[in-house]
C-alpha cells in the first residue's frame, strides 16, 4: 500500500480563492475584513510566518496591519498596543505572533486580545467555548486539519484517533475537535508509556511532538490517516516533519507532506477566522 498524499497546498488554494470573493463582498458592503500581525522581537522563524501571513491577506484582500516591536518592549506597552487595536473599528481579528520574548507574560498578552477579535483562538473564552462543543473561533492549525480530512472525504465518526502533543496551540484542541466529531481520542505525550502500542491503535494519527521523522512505519496502523503538524529544519537545512514520511507512506492510507501539507491550510484558516470576525461585525 502507498498511500494517497493529502495536498494541504492545494486544498488551501482552491480556499483562498474562494476567500477573496468573500471579502470583495464585505467589501463591498463597507466590511473590508483587518487584520493586525503584532511581531515582537527578530526571530527568524517568526519573521518568515508572518511574511507568509501578510501576503496572503493582502491577496485574499484583507486589510493588513503589520506592527513589528522590539525584543526589548515593554509588557505594559504591547498591551497598550493590543488595547488600542482592540478599539480599532478597522480591525476584526489579531494575532500576536509567538514565541514572545521571555520578560513578557504570554498569558497575560493573550488575555488581552478581545475575544471577538481572537482569530487565533487562544483566548480563555474562546478555548472555554470550544471545550463545551460551542466553538466561536477555532485555533488555526487544528481547524486546517479538520478541513483536510473533510476534503478527502475522511470522517472521524466512530475511528480510533491519537493526538501526540498536548500544546494549547494544536493538541489539546485537535483532541477537542475530534471529540467533538465523534471519534474515540487519545492524547499521547513526552509522559506516555509504550507510545507505539497507541499509535498502532490509532486509524487517525496526527502527530504535533516537534521532534523530526519520529514516527516510524511499525507505529503505524496498516491503513492509518496521518497528518503531520510538525515541521523541524534539520542538520543540512531542510525541512521534514515528526513523521518519516517516505516509511510510513508505504503503510498508511492518507498522509501529509512536509512542507505542503498543514502549513498552508493554517494560513487559509487564518483568513477564515478574519472573514467570520468582520461578518459577524457586519
Amino acid at each position: 500500500m502507498t498511500a494517497s498524499v493529502l495536498d494541504g497546498k492545494a486544498i488551501a488554494l482552491d480556499l483562498r480563492a474562494q476567500y477573496r470573493e468573500q471579502v470583495a463582498a464585505l467589501s463591498a458592503r463597507g466590511r473590508r475584513p483587518g487584520l493586525a500581525v503584532v511581531l515582537v522581537g527578530d526571530n527568524a522563524a517568526s519573521q518568515v510566518y508572518v511574511r507568509n501571513k501578510v501576503a496572503a491577506c493582502e491577496a485574499a484582500g484583507i486589510l493588513s496591519e503589520n506592527i513589528v516591536l522590539p525584543a526589548a518592549t515593554a509588557q505594559a506597552e504591547l498591551i497598550a498596543r493590543i488595547e488600542a487595536l482592540n478599539a480599532d473599528p478597522r480591525i476584526h481579528g489579531i494575532l500576536v505572533q509567538l514565541p514572545l520574548p521571555p520578560h513578557i507574560d504570554e498569558a497575560a498578552v493573550l488575555a488581552t486580545v478581545a475575544a471577538r477579535k481572537d482569530v487565533d483562538g487562544f483566548h480563555l473564552d474562546n478555548v472555554g467555548a470550544l471545550a463545551l462543543g460551542k466553538p466561536r473561533f477555532v485555533p488555526c492549525t487544528p481547524k486546517g486539519v479538520m478541513v483536510m480530512l473533510q476534503t478527502a472525504g475522511i470522517d472521524p465518526r466512530g475511528r480510533e484517533a491519537v493526538v501526540l502533543g498536548r500544546s494549547n496551540i494544536v493538541g489539546k484542541p485537535m483532541a477537542s475537535l475530534l471529540l467533538a466529531a465523534d471519534a474515540t481520542v487519545t492524547i499521547c505525550h513526552s509522559r506516555t508509556a509504550d507510545l507505539g502500542y497507541h499509535t498502532r491503535r490509532a486509524d487517525i494519527l496526527v502527530a504535533a511532538i516537534g521532534r523530526p521523522s519520529m514516527i516510524k512505519a511499525d507505529m503505524v496502523k496498516p491503513g492509518a490517516v496521518v497528518i503531520d503538524v510538525g515541521i523541524n529544519r534539520i542538520a543540512d537545512g531542510s525541512l521534514c516533519g515528526d513523521v518519516d514520511f517516505a516509511a510510513v507512506r508505504e503503510v498508511a492510507s492518507w498522509i501529509t507532506p512536509v512542507p505542503g501539507g498543514v502549513g498552508p491550510m493554517t494560513i487559509a484558516m487564518l483568513l477564515a477566522n478574519t472573514i467570520e470576525a468582520a461578518g459577524r461585525d457586519a
